[in-house]
């Protein structure tokens, strides 16, 4: 079984930056289709960016709009961590941001109910 640890976290000014960082413990020797999600206060949890492994083509990422062009998934696999570079933050990005692991076979990215382990999560302010 796969663990995740997330940081990175914190109360930034609108338009700063931070970066999440998420540890993969347990079982590294696999390697895994990584998400990032978040949920506010009385909202669903959703979908922020993820990032594929392939062995065999080079890794894909995906992006929610709202995010597009501000946030940045990365992953290094000799460290067993997946990065989220947040910049151009806003108000809005306020949120628990948790970490994913663990996509179901024929899963869909933007769904958190594909994916089998979680991390605890990071608490982000941004504001105004």
């Amino acid at each position: 079984q796969v663990q995740l640890l997330d940081s990175g976290g914190g109360l930034v000014q609108g338009g700063g930056s931070l970066r999440l960082s998420c540890v993969v413990t347990g079982r590294t020797s696999a390697k895994y289709d990584m998400g990032w999600f978040r949920q506010a206060p009385g909202k669903e949890r959703e979908f922020v960016a993820a990032i594929s492994w392939r062995s065999w083509r080079s890794t894909n990422t995906y992006y929610a709009d709202s995010v597009k062009g501000r946030f940045t998934i990365s992953r290094d696999d000799a460290k067993n961590t997946v990065y989220l570079q947040m910049n151009s933050l806003k108000p809005e990005d306020t949120a628990v941001y948790f970490c994913a692991a663990d996509l179901l076979p024929g899963g869909n990215y933007y769904s958190p109910a594909d994916f089998r382990s979680w991390g605890q999560g990071t608490q982000v302010t941004v504001s105004s």
